[in-house]
């Protein structure tokens, strides 16, 4: 796969978050209630940002880890080849997560006294959860029952990091029989009622995140290229927007569009992945582009930030103006004060946090790579089938048969996941 970044990608990272942010606004920054915040909730569902995020994750992970797991020639390389993309993911992911975890519980110390930050001790349970990676498991404990906490964003952070867990042992485990595995457990998904454990692990939208990484290595990923849209006005812009604009209906907590909603949640958003999956700078015109691909570079520190921003900007104003109660009159000071403060967080998390650590992360699992070098095991072409070390990831990339021995088993260039 190409080592270049794809910017439509990155526009639809941006999309997402803004998609989030807005929902989450209308509870834990706007907490007065008023005809335009009722409008939003009724025709307004941004929480299909994460769905978008999530089948984004999954072809941006496949379309660079599969490839390596393929080239393996064994399974000691295929070990070290799944550690150094965990290193990877460690560093990338969990310093932030783990700052913005402790800066909520340190808010609901420092302010206990008006509770804007929750309970203490909720705070504290919802942080051990974020450490451990099982948020999840405590939002479905939690939901309806009892107060999650600040960092309730989390669940969905931790759905991620067990999916980058599980996939690659997964790869490897499943070998000849990945793409039929990948497609039952979407099918199996896609055709069930959601019950609040299914949402709160459903990983379908991931799933096709990686059934296109591995089908845009076929021939007939470029023979199924959407070509009309450069032909139509402002390329697949206007597309775009009706796409979105399903996409808020569809999560609407008001509306009932259709039955299995989210289903058809994560199937218009893997359709904007695979327009955008091309890199023909489809989705927005030029002039936007740069905001768009600004807002979805730090997409993963707005995801953090936005909340613990919304509450300090909260607390900021109640204690600006004390015994007043916040009513619309204070939507434009409270969208500034917030607004303000995730672009500030936002950028200094990405600059001084991510991005060092991004390339500490990196500089380790390339360590970790040499010693499969230096062992004599680098990662190679896919072994002859047949051989107790094949890998047959090529048979579905490439749709030849592995049996063939005309086929073309050169591997493509490999990227470093970063």
């Amino acid at each position: 796969m190409s080592k270049e970044r794809i910017l439509d990608i990155e526009v639809l990272r941006g999309l997402a978050v803004i998609g989030v942010v807005i929902h989450h606004a209308r509870d834990n920054l706007f907490t007065w209630s008023s005809p335009g915040l009722e409008r939003l909730a009724v025709y307004f569902g941004g929480w299909v940002g994460v769905d978008l995020f999530f089948a984004i994750s999954g072809f941006v992970i496949a379309r660079t880890l599969l490839p390596q797991l393929q080239a393996s020639g064994n399974d000691q390389s295929a070990v070290r080849i799944t550690l150094a993309f965990w290193v990877r993911r460690a560093w990338r992911l969990l310093p932030s997560a783990w700052l913005w975890l402790l800066i909520m519980l340190l808010g609901a110390v420092v302010f206990r006294d008006t509770g804007t930050f929750g309970d203490l001790r909720a705070n504290l349970e919802a942080t051990v959860a974020g450490f451990l990676n099982v948020a999840n498991l405590r939002f479905l404990d939690t939901f309806m029952q009892s107060e999650y906490g600040a960092s309730f964003v989390y669940w969905s952070l931790s759905l991620e990091e067990q999916f980058y867990f599980l996939l690659p042992l997964v790869v490897l485990l499943s070998r000849r029989w990945l793409v039929p595995l990948l497609l039952l457990i979407v099918l199996y998904q896609l055709l069930q009622e959601r019950t609040l454990a299914m949402m709160v692990f459903r990983c379908d939208g991931m799933l096709l995140g990686v059934l296109l990484a591995i089908w845009s290595r076929h021939p007939s990923y470029q023979l199924a290229k959407p070509e009309f849209l450069q032909r139509l006005p402002l390329k697949g812009t206007i597309p775009l927007l009706l796409l979105l604009g399903c996409l808020a209906l569809l999560g609407s907590d008001e509306l009932r569009v259709a039955t299995h909603h989210v289903s058809v949640i994560t199937l218009l958003c893997i359709l904007l992945v695979w327009i955008a999956s091309y890199n023909e700078n489809l989705l927005i015109p030029a002039p936007l582009q740069a905001v768009f691909t600004w807002l979805g570079a730090r997409s993963f520190a707005i995801y953090l930030i936005h909340i613990p921003a919304f509450f300090l900007t909260r607390e900021i104003w109640t204690r600006m103006s004390p015994g007043a109660v916040a009513s619309p009159d204070d939507f434009l000071p409270y969208l500034l004060t917030a607004g303000g403060l995730i672009i500030l967080c936002s950028e200094l998390n990405h600059r001084w946090l991510e991005q060092p650590l991004r390339r500490k992360g990196h500089a380790i699992a390339q360590r970790v790579m040499s010693q499969t070098i230096s062992s004599g095991h680098a990662p190679q072409p896919q072994s002859p089938a047949g051989t107790s070390h094949d890998y047959p990831l090529e048979a579905h990339i490439r749709g030849r048969s592995e049996s063939d021995p005309t086929a073309d088993n050169a591997s493509r260039p490999v990227q470093a996941i970063s």
